[in-house]
């Protein structure tokens, strides 16, 4: 069982595209494979590009694959969690971190292979650090993609474009919403007002930011604080019977908000916003009644971080119901051609 200490030299880079030149393939790699599988059996098309989805080249072999094999879309996911963006203009390499912004930040956090509580406190970015984070998970490639598929004219008159993003409650402003990458998801929803207004000239089209629920993800155990809220918060939204797995917040996102003749419902910052549920006052009220009693002795009272490391390790494969271990398998995978 691999430790659940994370590396961010071996983050994915955005889109569902994984970047490559770092070391063996991840996780997502071996999804997409079993997912193409699962699509051929069920006989659906399917295709996938692996590479830099930063890179000019990979949006221009994109394109070429959806003029081939789909003459345009209708709707385009922007998903992006990122260590860093070699600039496909200037060349410079753009490092992302998870640092507050202004003063020091003060929390409790958690081990996440001990179980241990501690406090930890967080120096506040640079400036060139905000800045380096704003290039990487900010906007600008989100609006690069849009306008290279405006400009080879593969969108359909009406399409959508959503980007992913997270807010959270005030327990984690300070490392999120408040600190670096707060600052890029803030340039990343003026992007996608921009874009908006764009496509609604060009094609009658939209473009918005979808605002999720905290979910388990090798990019959220990377940030101090989130794991053990996570912990938490899972265990006391199904006791109010609000909680979502992914796959069933990702179904409400197409059913309420981005299916053909659904109009979006949108905050008054013009965002779609899935996470309602976790924010619910009272849900809220008793995560922050937990977190300020919880400690290393009241952790298993108190939250539920057994599941956490359970739901993390099944991001990599291991702890999955029905998978014998013991049993050889094949690494050496390859995605099939997009023939």
């Amino acid at each position: 069982m691999p430790p659940l200490g994370f590396d961010p030299r071996r983050w994915a880079s955005s889109t569902n595209v994984q970047r490559t030149n770092v070391g063996p393939p991840l996780r997502g790699y071996y999804n997409a494979v079993a997912f193409h599988e699962a699509a051929a059996k069920a006989g659906l098309p399917a295709y996938s590009l692996n590479g830099d989805a930063f890179s000019d080249s990979l949006k221009e072999e994109a394109l070429r694959l959806i003029q081939e094999k789909l003459g345009g879309v209708d709707l385009v996911i922007y998903s992006l969690a990122a260590p860093r963006r070699i600039h496909p203009k200037t060349g410079v390499v753009h490092q992302s971190v998870l640092k507050p912004t202004g003063e020091p930040f003060t929390s409790k956090t958690i081990d996440l292979n001990t179980g241990q509580i501690s406090e930890i406190t967080l120096e506040p970015a640079s400036g060139r650090e905000v800045a380096d984070t704003i290039e990487v998970m900010g906007g600008e490639d989100f609006a690069m993609w849009i306008d290279a598929l405006l400009r080879a004219d593969l969108l359909a008159p009406g399409a959508r474009a959503a980007a992913f993003s997270y807010i959270g409650p005030e327990l984690t402003h300070p490392v999120y919403r408040d600190g670096s990458i707060g600052e890029a998801k803030r340039h990343l929803e003026l992007t996608a007002q921009n874009l908006r207004k764009r496509l609604e000239e060009a094609i009658d089209g939209a473009a918005y930011v979808s605002v999720n629920k905290a979910v388990v993800t090798q990019a959220s155990a990377a940030i101090p604080v989130v794991p053990l809220y996570l912990s938490i918060l899972y265990p006391v939204m199904e006791e109010r019977g609000v909680h979502e797995a992914p796959i069933d917040q990702m179904n409400r996102l197409l059913r309420d908000h981005l299916a053909p003749g659904r109009q979006p419902q949108l905050d008054e910052e013009g965002r779609i916003r899935l996470d309602d549920k976790e924010l619910r006052p009272d849900v809220q009220a008793e995560v922050l009644r937990r977190w300020e009693q919880i400690t290393t002795e009241t952790l298993d009272q108190l939250a539920d971080f057994r599941r956490f490391q359970r739901e993390f390790r099944q991001l990599f494969g291991f702890e999955v119901e029905g998978v014998d271990y013991t049993q050889p398998v094949e690494v050496d995978l390859r995605l099939p051609e997009n023939g």
